[in-house]
């Protein structure tokens, strides 16, 4: 999935990779891509209740070696 943006939120506790996502989501057009990268597991849950709230869209997250992977659509 190609990204417009990727977001290192690696060692970060909520509510950080939330803060750092809106921010990097306000620097790409509606309908790119923001990559995120977590290792808070709170981030799962916050991210796709924010994106839902936010109008955007959660295309896939994934898990591996302990870092969460977040595409999310710009609306």
């Amino acid at each position: 999935m190609e990204a417009a943006k990727v977001l290192d939120a690696k060692g970060m506790a909520c509510p950080m990779p939330i803060v750092k996502t809106k921010k990097a989501i306000n620097e790409i057009n509606a309908g790119e891509i923001l990559e995120v990268h977590a290792t808070d597991k709170g981030a799962k849950s916050d991210l796709a209740a924010w994106a839902k709230s936010g109008g955007h869209e959660l295309l896939k997250d994934t898990e591996e070696n302990e870092v969460l992977k977040f595409w999310i659509k710009k609306g």
